[in-house]
């Protein structure tokens, strides 16, 4: 199976520390955030990895390079001057992917093991999204737990999930956001969905970045 880490976003709100470098290759723990998803894969059995670029790109592409030095193959995907947003790169990477395959926002930290994922047997067109508890910049939550009433406790999408290519069978490429979809296809019941407890961490502001790591230090 293959993994598509999403890593194109321009990471306004990182600002200034995002003028010059891509988000994900901000340092956690000492390292490219970017790093950390690759080294999880790769515990995981994920060897072939594709990463898609816009902002700042070269920058990832000249650290990981084909991915041999990191144990793993990685493919570039390449997107025009200010990304095509979620759904639109998980389009345009379709190509490089296979018939399943697990994506990865390149913008959060976590300790999910994204073996569980693997492990999943899927029908054509479904999905599988992973949900955390609701952070304190998102307390409203995003999608209810697919068992349940749309109208019941939403939680927050955690950008980590898995896909079956046909899920987006239909939909053209361009710049196109995730959520929209997810909503539709959830209501269709085609999307199952589970609540992660562990670690988790939105890389969205300097702030929440200093706090990471602070808090990883201390451990």
């Amino acid at each position: 199976m293959k993994a598509l880490i999403l890593a194109a976003g321009r990471g306004q709100r990182m600002m200034p520390l995002t003028q010059h470098m891509p988000k994900p290759m901000l340092k956690v723990a000492e390292k490219p955030l970017i790093e950390h998803h690759i080294n999880n894969l790769k515990a995981a059995g994920i060897t072939d990895i594709v990463i898609n670029l816009a902002w700042q790109g070269d920058k990832i592409k000249d650290y990981f390079n084909d991915g041999s030095q990191f144990g793993v193959n990685i493919l570039y995907s390449q997107e025009v001057e200010g990304g095509l947003e979620t759904a639109g790169g998980i389009i345009q990477a379709l190509p490089l992917l296979g018939e399943s395959f697990i994506v990865v926002n390149g913008d959060v930290y976590t300790d999910y093991d994204v073996s569980a994922l693997m492990q999943l047997h899927l029908q054509a067109g479904e999905a599988h999204i992973v949900l955390i508890q609701n952070p304190p910049h998102n307390p409203d939550g995003d999608f209810a737990l697919s068992h349940l009433s749309p109208e019941s406790q939403k939680y927050t999408f955690s950008g980590i999930s898995r896909y079956q290519a046909d899920f987006f069978k239909g939909l053209t490429q361009g710049r196109r956001p995730l959520g929209p979809i997810l909503r539709e296809k959830l209501s269709k019941h085609v999307i199952s969905t589970e609540l992660y407890i562990g670690q988790w961490d939105d890389i969205g502001t300097p702030e929440r970045l200093n706090d990471l790591n602070k808090r990883l230090a201390a451990h």
